[in-house]
């Protein structure tokens, strides 16, 4: 009886300070998952940080570069609505419940970036087809071209011996030298005409028309698309001129627009600037 008064209290002693294994296997398991908890959460708060990082460079740069406005603060940090929670169950225990928050505002920030980017690739897009449908290079090659006359405007015509209207620039080479296309478009014409001579007119779309005048024979017709470097013609005299060369024109709008600002892609900067001061240059 002795033994067994002893012996209670020190088996409720020894169950009080020592678990059982059972227990003890299930604290160490906990402190596992524990571990691997707040490192998951790590990961979410770096990826998070990267998140916001990525989402800086894309209405600072990538928005910006496009001519499009940065996302609203509000867009991107908004919560995810819904009535059903994805940690419920779980608001009493603070890690795991914060895990969740965080997954969420990290899933929702995915999302918008997802959308701006889809955004981003159409006005791309859209940008891409604008570059190569404005007219950027010379419809004859540097190696090819005798003289380029700088007469845009009002000039002496050297026929009717008057001052008249001039809406291009007039490039002088060999007969047969190959005319190319300045930029991506549809032939809307290729004809002949009583003062252009053989003339095609190109529609670039976004408001650019280019025209090319006086050719000895076309190499397209009405209804091609063409690539911008891809032969339209050859140079001639017909129409209303006095030598072999190219009259080149470009419309932007409809308003005729002096062609030596789409020539920068074949002149070096000084070229460039020597070119437009001088009233006649030769290559």
């Amino acid at each position: 009886m002795l033994g067994f008064v002893i012996a209670v209290p020190g088996v409720d002693w020894y169950i009080k300070k020592y678990h059982s294994l059972q227990e003890q296997q299930l604290l160490l398991e906990n402190h596992r998952l524990t571990r691997q908890w707040n490192k998951t959460q790590q990961q979410l708060q770096l990826l998070s940080t990267q998140l916001d990082s990525l989402n800086w460079k894309d209405d600072h740069h990538y928005r910006a570069l496009l001519d499009l406005p940065p996302l609203p603060a509000e867009m991107r940090e908004a919560g995810v609505g819904g009535s059903k929670r994805a940690d419920e169950g779980n608001e009493n225990i603070p890690l795991i419940s914060g895990s969740f928050e965080l997954l969420n505002k990290l899933n929702h920030k995915l999302t918008v970036a997802l959308q701006s980017f889809e955004q981003i690739e159409e006005a791309t897009h859209k940008k891409n087809q604008m570059l190569a449908t404005r007219p950027a290079i010379q419809p004859i090659n540097n190696r090819d071209l005798t003289t380029l006359h700088l007469t845009f405007g009002t000039r002496l015509h050297p026929i009717f011996n008057s001052y008249m209207d001039h809406k291009g620039l007039d490039l002088s080479a060999r007969f047969g030298t190959p005319v190319y296309s300045t930029a991506d478009g549809r032939v809307s014409m290729a004809y002949h005409s009583g003062s252009y001579g053989n003339v095609v007119f190109i529609d670039h779309g976004f408001g650019f028309e280019t025209r090319y005048a006086h050719l000895q024979k076309f190499a397209v017709k009405a209804g091609n698309f063409v690539k911008r470097g891809e032969v339209i013609g050859y140079v001639g005299n017909t129409g209303i001129s006095v030598a072999p060369h190219l009259h080149y024109e470009v419309y932007f709008q409809d308003k005729a627009v002096n062609p030596i600002h789409f020539f920068q892609r074949d002149l070096k900067p000084s070229e460039y600037q020597k070119i437009i001061q001088s009233p006649i240059s030769k290559p």
